[in-house]
């Protein structure tokens, strides 16, 4: 076997550890990995989860937020874990340069001249229960309009604002 090959063979195979969720266990199968621990404590079946993730720093250009795949990471690992994705309610607060990461493909595109790495992540968030929500301080602040948003995400006062009425909601602020 030609060198290469095996490089590559390990590679993947090091890339993914043995106790990682695989698609088997993920509702957004390519984002959110996390392991399995056989010793946590169990979740009780009632359990609802209502959190908000803040997310301000932008990521890389043509890279995806480490911060926004938490909520898939989040969403994966409790249902890996017998929570139902009813009982999983989140709300990603995004502010400041993390902004631009919330933009359609097409002006991310334009502006950073590579393709949004989290357009996918954020439209699969929005079909699991996630509530999305940009900064409209700092929407304005960085020029990102209604029209150049991901579908299905939402401009508030500020993100200030909005953290104040998903804790009036029951939303806990994940600290992550």
């Amino acid at each position: 076997m030609p060198a290469f090959i095996v490089i590559i063979v390990l590679l993947m195979f090091l890339s993914f550890p043995a106790n990682a969720t695989g698609p088997e266990y993920a509702q957004l199968p390519e984002h959110g990995g996390n392991y399995l621990v056989e010793e946590a404590l169990p979740i009780p079946v009632d359990t609802v989860f209502k959190i908000a993730f803040d997310v301000a720093k932008q990521a890389e250009p043509g890279k995806l937020s480490g911060q926004i795949n938490s909520l898939a990471r989040f969403i994966n690992m409790h249902l890996r874990n017998g929570v139902p994705i009813k009982n999983i309610r989140l709300a990603l607060v995004v502010h400041g340069g993390a902004s631009k990461d919330l933009l359609a493909n097409k002006y991310y595109k334009d502006e950073f001249n590579t393709e949004n790495k989290n357009a996918a992540l954020v439209k699969a968030l929005l079909k699991n229960n996630t509530q999305v929500y940009v900064c409209g301080q700092s929407a304005v602040h960085y020029g990102v309009t209604k029209d150049k948003l991901i579908d299905g995400v939402q401009i508030s006062l500020s993100a200030m604002t909005q953290h104040a009425l998903l804790q009036r909601q029951g939303y806990t602020l994940n600290p992550f």
